[in-house]
């Protein structure tokens, strides 16, 4: 699909309130990168917790005020739990003189009312676009771009939801993302490529090269063991993460980046945190990736490689209903054996147990999944991506 022309707005804000760990600020940061490099619009993105975003971009420090990196300029958001006041209004001068001509509030994060007030004034009102969490649930669709009025201030606010099929708002991939993943996946070396990068030696031939990034889950120690007690190697690359302490309990000792330690058939490497373009090269040199919440989720799919979604969790098991509705699309085309094999362990993952038929049945139907993910993939780049659809949806109504 062609990228459109750049909007006619001449700047957008963007607001991120970091809950979800990096999710969040994964997805807005990505996307505030798109816009200003793929629609030429200028972005200024808004974070309560500059830290967070620091770990995902190494040129950013968050100590210095205002900085601008790859066209996007970067601000300290400072939230406040106390209440606004007129002294403290919790939003910086420079946007309640001049709101942009769009303004996203990413997944509800609710800027105060001063800023609603600015946004009133400006002549016209920004479009107020509310970003949601991406969600594979039909209802949804009904939902997608449905405007709500402010009750007292001339403004509407719109709903979009990110998704995976037509009518959806699309899922974020930058313009040259599908040309990389199938210069990745023909070059031979890439995985050698990969182990350079992280000064680590190549995997045994024969291992199954695996990525774990996940919440706390009692069934990594479970699978940890069905590994090491299995026939075949694995060799599990593990990010620094939430996932750690468990792995440092079944190692019974202290785990860093640069750890290598080995149990049986297993081998678990702890990778540093790395940037979104790194993490990127990782997921598509692996032969199965176990991913969590939102960002690294969707960047699994675009690896075209075999994943497990550690969906985050809600009250009420609202989480599970999500993740059933992504495995209905997801398991659509796979036979009988596949698709209860990534249901099982997908349910039996997220629930903190897994039995040794849920690893068997997974690696048995390996060979299947990686076909189907990149099925799948091509599939999903058929569609307009979220940053494209959202400069349509804003053009429009600007």
């Amino acid at each position: 699909m062609p990228t459109p022309a750049p909007t006619r707005a001449e700047r957008w804000d963007i607001f991120c309130a970091v809950i979800d760990n990096f999710g969040d600020i994964g997805v807005s940061w990505r996307l505030a990168r798109q816009l200003a490099a793929e629609h030429g619009i200028a972005v200024r993105l808004w974070v309560d917790e500059p830290a967070a975003l620091a770990a995902l971009c190494p040129q950013f420090d968050p100590q210095k005020a205002g900085q601008t990196i790859h066209g996007v300029a970067i601000h300290h958001w400072q939230r406040h739990t106390s209440g606004e006041t007129a002294a403290n209004p919790d939003l910086p001068q420079p946007f309640l003189a001049a709101p942009g001509d769009v303004v996203i509030e990413a997944f509800g994060c609710n800027i105060p009312e001063s800023g609603l007030v600015a946004m009133a004034e400006r002549q016209p009102p920004p479009v107020w676009i509310n970003l949601e969490y991406l969600s594979a649930e039909p209802w949804t669709l009904g939902c997608h771009g449905l405007g709500s009025p402010h009750p007292r201030l001339p403004l509407t606010r719109h709903f979009f939801f990110p998704g995976f099929v037509p009518g959806s708002g699309g899922l974020l991939r930058e313009a040259d993302l599908p040309a990389r993943r199938q210069a990745a996946a023909a070059d031979a070396a890439a995985r050698a490529a990969l182990c350079r990068d992280f000064n680590m030696p190549p995997p045994a031939a024969d291992a199954l090269l695996v990525s774990l990034f996940s919440y706390e889950n009692a069934a990594i120690a479970e699978l940890f063991a069905l590994w090491a007690a299995g026939d075949a190697p694995v060799c599990c690359l593990l990010p620094v993460s939430r996932a750690q302490p468990t792995a440092a309990a079944f190692f019974g000792q202290t785990l860093a980046a640069g750890d290598c330690v080995r149990r049986g058939a297993l081998e678990l490497r702890v990778l540093p945190f790395v940037e979104q373009s790194r993490y990127d090269a990782l997921l598509r040199a692996c032969d199965l990736n176990f991913v969590r919440g939102e960002d690294s989720f969707v960047r699994a799919q675009w690896a075209a490689r075999p994943l497990v979604w550690h969906i985050y969790a809600q009250e009420e098991a609202a989480h599970l209903v999500k993740l059933d509705a992504f495995l209905d699309l997801y398991c659509a085309a796979l036979t009988p054996p596949a698709d209860a094999a990534v249901r099982d362990f997908a349910h039996a993952w997220n629930g903190g147990h897994i039995a040794a038929d849920h690893w068997q049945n997974l690696r048995k139907a390996l060979p299947e999944l990686a076909t189907h993910a990149t099925q799948w993939c091509d599939e999903l780049a058929k569609q307009q991506d979220l940053a494209s659809a959202l400069v349509h949806f804003c053009q429009a109504r600007v």
